[in-house]
C-alpha cells in the first residue's frame, strides 16, 4: 500500500447515503483513503468534489447494507504505521457476522504485549466498515468504542447476524436511522 497524500492534495471526495446515515469517501486514483461518519470529515473543498472515482465503493457499500455482500473488495491507500497497517490487515481477516476481541486481535498479529495499542489501531481505522472494526469487541462481549457510536457498531453487528440467520432482521433495514442523522 502507498501512503496517503494530505488531504486536499489531488483527493476527491463524494458523499453516500447508507442506512446509518451519510458516509463520506475521499481517495483518488489510486484507492479508498478514508470514510467518514456524518460530521468527522472536517472542511472539504466543494471544487474537489467528485462521485465517478467512487463508483465501484458506493456499489460495495449498497450492496453490503442490503445484504448481498460480505466482503469488500476495493482499492485501498491507506495511511499509518506499520503497526496499524498489521492491525488493519488482521481486521480484514475478521469473518462477516464473526467478532473478536482486541486480545484476540493481538494474538493474531503476534503481540499479545500490545493489546491497548491494537485498540488505538482499531480505533484510528481510516476506513470503518471497509475494514470492519467494527467486528472488534471487550474481551467480556460487551461493545466498546466505535468512531461512528456504538448505535451504528450494535447496528452493523445486527445486519451481518441477521443477514447469516442468527438473529432477525435488524429493525432499521431498508432504512436510515433518523436518530443518527
Amino acid at each position: 500500500m502507498m501512503p496517503a497524500e494530505p488531504l486536499g492534495a489531488a483527493l476527491a471526495w463524494t458523499v453516500v447515503e447508507s442506512p446509518l446515515g451519510p458516509l463520506t469517501l475521499i481517495g483518488d486514483h489510486n484507492g479508498l483513503h478514508a470514510v467518514y461518519f456524518r460530521g468527522r470529515s472536517g472542511p472539504l473543498d466543494e471544487a474537489t468534489r467528485d462521485a465517478a472515482p467512487f463508483a465501484e465503493a458506493t456499489t460495495q457499500l449498497g450492496e453490503y447494507f442490503a445484504g448481498e455482500r460480505q466482503t469488500f473488495d476495493l482499492p485501498l491507500t491507506l495511511s499509518g504505521t506499520g503497526f496499524q497497517r498489521r492491525v488493519w490487515d488482521a481486521l480484514r481477516t475478521i469473518e462477516y457476522g464473526d467478532t473478536r476481541s482486541y486480545g484476540e486481535v493481538a494474538s493474531a498479529i503476534g503481540r499479545l504485549d500490545r493489546i491497548r495499542a491494537v485498540g488505538a489501531a482499531v480505533g484510528r481505522t481510516p476506513v470503518p466498515i471497509i475494514v470492519p472494526c467494527h467486528r472488534v469487541i471487550g474481551a467480556d462481549g460487551s461493545l466498546t468504542g466505535y468512531g461512528g457510536g456504538l448505535q451504528r457498531k450494535q447496528a452493523l453487528l445486527d445486519l451481518e447476524a441477521g443477514v447469516r440467520g442468527d438473529a432477525a432482521a435488524p429493525v432499521w433495514a431498508g432504512r436510515q436511522l433518523s436518530l443518527l442523522a
